[in-house]
């Protein structure tokens, strides 16, 4: 039976989603179950195109991601593939109507790490909405069940959300982004001159996509909202433990949140929310 099949395929997508990222697979779990699959097979599907550009250094990155990039397309057309990961994905993409548009600008920006290593404003904005704002309405179209009426309402917070985490991420690893890969994604930032004023810069555009993506989480259906509340304090609270360090301090170690601290975040989102008072 396919099912056996199908199940195993959305077992590798929940266990490459645990291996690489604790705060989304809390995130994650704190959706309604059934929303867990879908979004455990678009993490899976995000990660590996990720992983091809940022990791596989000893290999022919561009044929691998090629061969990737046919296979998912093939997946979706054929609703099969022999790949697990990109198997559960194009269940996802089919069941919920996601957008060819927002596959083919997602891979467009992976790409992008295979040949350019700084940005200017424009192809900085560019691979934000192609790595980040597009990953965000994927998800959104499940949360939003296809109804197509509620996700148009959501899409621009959506984005929004899906920016101030990846340019969080961007800001945390930038010694090793720098160090590990050669890339500074920052436009007009140099990693040895990196200032007070950049980074203040920087937070100060962070702050307003996470502003204006907090309106849309309070709209989100009720079995979404939470996760996304969850996974919004987790990187919030990152954001503002970076907010607090010298620029000195982020060119020399990552900046982390503890388990305890994530624990700790988890019971207070529950509470808040559950009171409606987040």
């Amino acid at each position: 039976m396919k099912q056996i099949f199908d199940d195993v395929s959305a077992a590798c997508s929940k266990l490459a989603t645990r291996a690489y990222s604790t705060s989304f697979s809390l995130g994650i779990h704190c959706l309604d179950k059934k929303m867990h699959a879908p979004i455990y097979a678009i993490y899976g599907f995000v990660r590996f195109a990720d992983e091809i550009v940022d990791t596989f250094h000893d290999y022919d990155k561009l044929t691998l991601f090629n061969e990737f990039k046919a296979e998912t397309w093939a997946s979706i057309d054929r609703k099969i593939s022999m790949n697990p990961i990109l198997n559960s994905f194009q269940q996802v993409v089919n069941q919920y109507n996601i957008e060819p548009e927002l596959i083919t600008t997602f891979l467009s920006s992976m790409e992008t790490d295979l040949m350019r290593s700084t940005h200017s404003g424009d192809t900085y904005d560019q691979y934000i909405v192609g790595s980040a704002e597009v990953v965000g309405l994927m998800c959104l179209r499940v949360f939003t069940n296809n109804d197509d009426a509620l996700y148009h309402k959501l899409v621009p917070a959506a984005r929004k959300l899906g920016a101030a985490f990846q340019k969080v991420n961007f800001l945390r690893d930038l010694k090793n982004d720098y160090e590990y890969l050669g890339r500074i994604y920052f436009p007009g930032v140099a990693f040895q001159s990196f200032s007070e004023a950049d980074k203040k810069q920087i937070e100060t555009d962070i702050a307003h996509d996470f502003d204006e993506a907090f309106i849309g989480i309070r709209q989100l259906p009720k079995d979404a909202r939470f996760g996304v509340y969850v996974a919004y304090k987790y990187y919030r609270s990152l954001f503002n433990k970076i907010r607090a360090v010298p620029p000195a301090h982020i060119l020399m170690q990552r900046v982390r949140i503890s388990n305890r601290r994530k624990i700790g975040l988890l019971v207070t989102s529950y509470f808040r929310h559950s009171l409606s008072i987040f």
